[in-house]
């Protein structure tokens, strides 16, 4: 998983780093809220670690803005000394899907993000069929439908369209496109992306017209958005 690590302490951050990265995660490592929320807004995260006590804002004000910004749902684990059953319950209310005292034990943590990565599989394999708007997606036969006519797709194609459906509002790199859909996470030309997009944008006739638009985010990648956001 790629995971932003809010953690004022540089000491745990780096020895939380080292142990996700050790486990097979990709983590970026942020000090402030305010640098946190800002990168979490223009890139591409599959899981968000957050501290409560921080320099300029709590944890929780946090996590109030990245739900209030994005219409996406990302899995949030807070990590933090704060272990009082109204902390977690605040926590909890807020947005956040788990919630561990530190110290964090790393086996424990670990089986924490893989059970909140499962979660959001199952949640997105139980749907067989998706409906938004004009579109309907069949997930088992792997069709789409746009006003009730199938669309011709390659398998890619096919696979970007659900990724980004499944997505909505949230900013995808084209690394991160890259890895999700086409499976590679070495830097090639991400011109594969940018012409598969401009295709589906064509062949799905993707317009405010029809409810939604893809936006090209400079120097970033794509997002799905509904026509009127």
């Amino acid at each position: 998983m790629r995971i932003a690590l809010l953690e004022d302490e540089l000491s745990q951050a780096e020895t939380l780093v080292a142990q996700l990265k050790e486990n097979g995660h990709d983590c970026e490592h942020f000090e402030t809220g305010k640098s946190f929320v800002y990168s979490v807004l223009h890139n591409s995260y599959d899981l968000l670690i957050l501290d409560w006590q921080l320099p300029d804002i709590e944890g929780t004000e946090v996590l109030r803005q990245v739900r209030a910004e994005m219409n996406w749902r990302v899995p949030v684990l807070f990590l933090t000394q704060r272990d009082s059953e109204a902390d977690i319950i605040t926590a909890l209310d807020a947005g956040a899907d788990d919630y561990l005292v530190k110290p964090a034990r790393i086996g424990e943590l670990t089986a924490r993000i893989n059970a909140l990565s499962r979660r959001l599989g199952t949640e997105q394999a139980e749907q067989e069929e998706l409906e938004i708007g004009p579109y309907v997606i069949n997930l088992s036969k792997r069709t789409i439908n746009s006003s009730g006519e199938e669309v011709s797709l390659t398998d890619k194609d096919f696979d970007l369209a659900v990724f980004m459906f499944q997505n909505i509002g949230r900013l995808l790199s084209r690394d991160f496109l890259l890895e999700r859909v086409w499976g590679i996470s070495s830097n090639i030309n991400t011109r594969t992306v940018d012409t598969h997009v401009s295709r589906l944008r064509r062949k799905l006739n993707i317009k405010p017209e029809n409810g939604f638009r893809i936006k090209t985010i400079y120097q970033h990648g794509y997002r799905l958005e509904r026509g009127g956001d």
